[in-house]
């Protein structure tokens, strides 16, 4: 994505997004409304616990493809991906510690501020940024790898789904639909907080929206095996994580439609 963006791009996007209410929605909104229904469905602990560390989880990576495949304002996509995980790692753990103390029985959070926010730089914010030198230093170098990397990076990020949905297929099943019920209704409503609240024009709403509902199941998972390792959190964190992503292409898929059928008209 960074190869397709200029650094003016990606200030400019940020400049005009509303951030203090994203951030909100995301560290706020998110978290309490997973909290509200881990107590209405009354789930067990480790399943609760795998919801709200995804909760507490804002922006996956793959925001910027959806929003590019939902023809959205992809270069503000690719700058609040990059910049969340700032954020992330500092006020993710402190969402958790908080929403945790409404699970009897969580048990302690251990987390390496350092260590998770190293690993979200080299993973997230880095690779997007190496792109964007590219593209500012070597435009004609871009041209030529541009479309070899997107298809690579595509057929990676599809080819890691399908591994990961099917060697935890077993786990998934074994969650039982209540607990994925809760997790589909809480993307639902994230998907909702995000397109109110988090911009002002169509194509930044669908941004904010994707990255409100698609949280970072790597940024979970971190806490997760430093805090719950050998439990059913993992287990729960890598389940919801994929039902996040299905619903995630549904979403793109339906705004690609509508604004297909929009152009035909």
């Amino acid at each position: 994505m960074g190869l397709r963006l200029t650094a003016g791009q990606l200030l400019e996007a940020l400049r005009r997004c509303r951030l203090s209410y994203i951030l909100l929605a995301n560290f706020v909104g998110v978290p309490l409304i997973v909290v509200l229904l881990v107590q209405l469905f009354q789930l067990e602990a480790e399943l609760a616990l795998g919801m709200i560390l995804l909760g507490a989880a804002p922006f996956a990576p793959v925001v910027p493809v959806f929003a590019r495949m939902a023809r959205a304002d992809l270069a503000l996509a690719a700058g609040l991906t990059s910049l969340i995980p700032f954020v992330s790692a500092f006020l993710s753990p402190i969402v958790c510690l908080c929403a945790i103390q409404f699970v009897p029985g969580a048990g302690a959070l251990r987390f390496n501020v350092l260590g998770i926010l190293g690993t979200l730089l080299a993973t997230i914010t880095a690779p997007l940024l190496i792109g964007v030198v590219i593209n500012q230093l070597a435009p004609g170098f871009k041209r030529r790898v541009l479309r070899p990397v997107e298809i690579a990076s595509e057929a990676t990020g599809a080819l890691s789904l399908i591994v990961v949905t099917i060697s935890e297929f077993h786990s998934i099943m074994e969650i039982g639909w209540v607990p994925l019920l809760a997790m589909l209704i809480s993307c639902e409503l994230s998907l909702a907080l995000g397109y109110f609240f988090g911009a002002s024009e169509r194509a930044a709403r669908r941004v904010v929206a994707l990255g409100t509902s698609n949280r970072n199941i790597a940024l979970a998972l971190l806490l997760a095996i430093d805090s719950f390792a050998g439990t059913g959190v993992v287990s729960a964190v890598v389940a919801n994580g994929v039902l996040l992503i299905l619903l995630g292409l549904l979403h793109v898929a339906f705004w690609r439609f509508r604004q297909d059928n929009l152009l035909v008209v």
